[in-house]
């Protein structure tokens, strides 16, 4: 929660500045509003702590209701949330708050798709690290409200080694054996592999997870047949939609997907004043 707000105060200072010009010349600090947020496609929610968290920061007496929680299905012209409080506070914090839950519900509903393709299979959706700089927490978290699962959240939490890393150290043996040297026993090991001559490799090394790199369904189906039951396998890299059912019924366990959060389009909702009388001010 304190690395959502600070991501939240730094958003808000980037757009907001010194102050509002628009929004501090039209209205005074005791004129108050209702804003709706509508959806305006049909999709998965995802961003109710932005909607909440994000207001409470500007005005910490503001009344918020959420008639969505994160992971619902939304239809289009559905309120979403509804906001009173100052217009100023509203008006300052509406295009922050509305660019957030368009990114995280955008990714919510592409991932929804995803995990729908694989479903009754034992295989998991996941997402990689290719996601927006500074967005990171909020992209993750939103592929989990569709349903899908993390993969490592950055460099620190795991190992993977990939192509490169492999290369560069002159095999995977190599590489294994250094990274063993370094990190502590309750460390996963993750290996990319390409060739079954790697798969094999990577098993003698004892692997904690192997990563099929760029290969076919017919390819995995004939050589995850060869892992022990204690290593877990994924694959990743060039997989669409249309083949993640191809991919499922190879029997791996995890099918990595990088477009959940660097190519999604982000859902479109609107933030309009309410009509009636509040505070004194038509609104």
């Amino acid at each position: 929660m304190l690395l959502v707000r600070k991501k939240l105060e730094e958003f808000f200072m980037e757009d907001w500045g010194d102050y509002d010009l628009t929004t501090e010349s039209i209205f005074s600090e005791s004129d108050q509003g209702t804003f709706t947020i509508l959806a305006k496609q049909d999709g998965v929610f995802a961003g109710s702590i932005i909607i909440e968290e994000g207001y409470k920061m500007l005005q910490k007496d503001c009344e918020i209701t959420c008639f969505k929680q994160d992971g619902n299905l939304v239809k289009k012209g559905e309120i979403i949330a509804e906001v009173s409080g100052r217009l100023q506070s509203l008006l300052t914090g509406e295009r922050v708050i509305l660019n957030l839950i368009q990114r995280m519900s955008g990714i919510a509903t592409i991932t929804r798709e995803a995990v729908s393709k694989v479903e009754g299979s034992q295989t998991r959706i996941c997402d990689t690290r290719k996601t927006t700089p500074g967005l990171r927490i909020f992209e993750k978290y939103a592929v989990r409200c569709g349903g899908g699962f993390n993969h490592r959240n950055g460099l620190y939490d795991s190992v993977l080694i990939k192509d490169n890393h492999i290369e560069a150290s002159g095999s995977i043996t190599n590489a294994i054996q250094k990274v063993k040297m370094r990190v502590g026993h309750t460390v996963k090991i993750e290996v990319e592999i390409e060739s079954e001559q790697q798969l094999h490799e990577a098993i003698r090394n004892h692997a904690d997870i192997i990563m099929f790199d760029n290969l076919p369904p017919a390819e995995i189906k004939k050589w995850v047949k060869y892992v022990p039951d204690h290593i877990v396998t994924e694959a990743s890299g060039g997989i669409t939609l249309d083949r993640l059912k191809d991919y499922a019924e190879t029997g791996i366990q995890y099918i990595s997907l990088g477009y959940l959060t660097h190519s999604a389009p982000s859902l479109d909702f609107s933030m309009n004043v309410k009509q009636g009388s509040k505070g004194g001010i038509l609104v």
